[in-house]
């Protein structure tokens, strides 16, 4: 089978960068068509459990490269439907960070003072709340009392999550089936689609060419619902702008397979990549010293034991977030919930023989997996990672039928990062061993090499033409009409949780975009007002007239 199309705007991939221009753009009255290589699932889908042809492996994507594996997501919504809706702002310091090139990463244009009219867009547009002591999960406590107890603070983290309607069930990686965690499926998406846009998912973006009257026209696969290693289609569609927003693992990709027909591409494009500097640190808490030190116990008597109970991070340290510390030597620490598998998998035995991370001493600790607490450590890298050739097809190689693939993602870490990362593992040590309250150490890097859950930087924005493959407005250097809105944008490493930076940048993208289109003759306009958060266009309409986009 294959299809032809036409519309004003091609919008590649439906996370926060897909789905925020593709409200304002379809609010504005432009034609507004967004392709999703993964399903379009409902909240009555996201299941609780992690079988393979769950929503847990038909919603992500883990793709393992040379050095560095990264997971995403993979449905309509893209990432915010997997992730855990931590919403901090970047600090300040992180704007002026000059890393691997020795000057400044960031547009000149660009700062936080600046950024911060579209943070506070984004967190009307969720919307994203302040959580207190009353919201944080039993995991989250007991990492607040850690840090007390070594003379650490710690901060209730911004999250968007409707604590009224949290169960506190732990699957949000799987995707929310009460609504309470503010996806894009419950704001941008629904309105985009209540002005007009088109959805379609399970449609895979290729390669992207220049026709002869300057538009643009995208070629696609569609991809099989239960095997994503099946192709059951294929077809084009031609755009007067396209965006480009399929996260940072995919994103350079489709430029590089696109380069024979575009033309040469920046020299940024897929160089670059960051993994924001993430390391993940597995705590094995001694109970009884908790009971004894920290005086801590839950309602049925139990100390802790509570690893799998409550929601992902609620409780961060920002310690170490001093924009008078020298670039390598700031970082975050927050308590996070991860799964089982990959959590299960990497957690090595503190002080054990190696491998440490499987064998007999390993087996013993799973005993305990309850009495588990995950430390997500976020810090500055280099900016080291470079993508290689393009696989036929897609971002990588599929070897499962879904989430696993291999990808040409090559990240040999730096000093600098090493630096980073070893300063926060001893942080880890420092706060969880003291007095004896727990043993700590970091997931092993020997399975998959480093990980990430929030990829940055493959394609950023930038001022200088050799570092930066997008203009200060995200459209891609020398190729007028193509836009880059997603995490590949951001220039580096933000020591939190990205998303809501991420959000804010696909903002302020927007007007840059309604000048692109009217250039070449769309009738289009800006200034839409933010969504409400309604979930009632969704539920009101079917997924078919939704995909119809009618």
């Amino acid at each position: 089978m294959s299809a032809y199309d036409k519309t004003d705007v091609v919008i590649v991939g439906s996370g926060f960068g897909g789905s925020i221009p593709a409200y304002h753009l379809a609010a504005g009255g432009a034609k507004v068509t967004v392709l999703e290589r993964g399903p379009w699932l409902e909240a009555k889908e996201f299941e609780h459990d992690y079988l393979l042809g769950s929503s847990y492996t038909r919603a992500f994507d883990f793709v393992v490269g040379d050095g560095m594996s990264v997971l995403g997501g993979n449905c309509v919504g893209g990432g915010s439907v997997v992730y855990f809706a931590a919403m901090p702002r970047a600090p300040k310091f992180v704007f002026e960070r000059h890393g691997s090139i020795g000057r400044r990463m960031w547009p000149s244009v660009l700062s936080r003072d600046a950024l911060e009219p579209w943070y506070d867009r984004v967190s009307d547009s969720l919307p994203v709340s302040q959580q207190d002591w009353n919201d944080v999960s039993y995991a989250g406590g007991l990492f607040a009392a850690f840090c007390d107890h070594s003379g650490r603070t710690a901060n209730p983290a911004p999250v968007a999550v409707d604590n009224d309607r949290c169960v506190n069930c732990n699957f949000m990686m799987a995707g929310c089936r009460f609504d309470a965690k503010r996806s894009l499926l419950t704001n941008y998406l629904p309105a985009a689609l209540a002005h007009g846009a088109q959805i379609r998912p399970l449609h895979e973006v290729q390669r992207i060419e220049r026709i002869e009257d300057g538009d643009y026209r995208v070629h696609f696969t569609v991809v099989d619902d239960v095997d994503y290693r099946v192709q059951s289609g294929s077809g084009t569609i031609d755009a007067k702008v396209v965006i480009i927003a399929a996260g940072a693992g995919a994103t350079p990709v489709i430029l590089q397979r696109s380069e024979s027909a575009l033309g040469t591409m920046p020299h940024a494009v897929g160089r670059y990549f960051s993994g924001n500097g993430e390391r993940l640190n597995t705590a094995i808490i001694n109970e009884e010293r908790v009971r004894e030190v920290l005086g801590l116990s839950r309602e049925d008597g139990k100390v802790y034991e509570a690893n799998h109970i409550g929601k992902g991070p609620t409780v961060a340290n920002w310690d170490k977030l001093d924009g008078s510390l020298p670039e390598y030597e700031r970082y975050s620490l927050e308590q996070l919930y991860f799964p089982p598998g990959l959590g299960t998998i990497l957690a090595q035995v503190p002080d054990g023989d190696e491998p440490r991370w499987f064998g007999a001493q390993k087996k013993e600790i799973l005993k305990r997996w309850a009495s588990w607490l995950t430390i997500f450590l976020m810090t500055e890298d280099d900016n080291e990672g470079v993508f290689g050739a393009p696989p036929p097809t897609g971002n990588a190689y599929r070897i499962s039928q879904q989430m696993l693939g291999r990808g040409p993602l090559k990240y040999d870490p730096t000093a600098n990062t090493r630096h980073g990362w070893s300063l926060a593992d001893a942080e880890c040590k420092e706060i969880f061993e003291k007095d004896g309250l727990a043993k700590v150490s970091p997931w092993t890097n020997d399975v998959v090499g480093a990980y990430t859950v929030h990829p940055l930087a493959s394609c950023r924005i930038g001022d200088d033409p050799e570092t930066s493959a997008l203009h200060p407005n995200h459209e891609l250097r020398n190729h007028p009409g193509i836009f880059v809105t997603d995490s590949a944008s951001v220039p580096g490493a933000l020591t939190v949780n990205p998303a809501m930076t991420i959000a804010a940048l696909a903002e302020r993208s927007v007007p840059g975009i309604v000048r692109a289109l009217q250039a070449r003759g769309v009738d289009v306009s800006y200034g839409a007002p933010t969504p409400d958060g309604s979930i009632t266009g969704r539920r009101a309409v079917s997924k078919l007239s939704l995909v119809a986009g009618s």
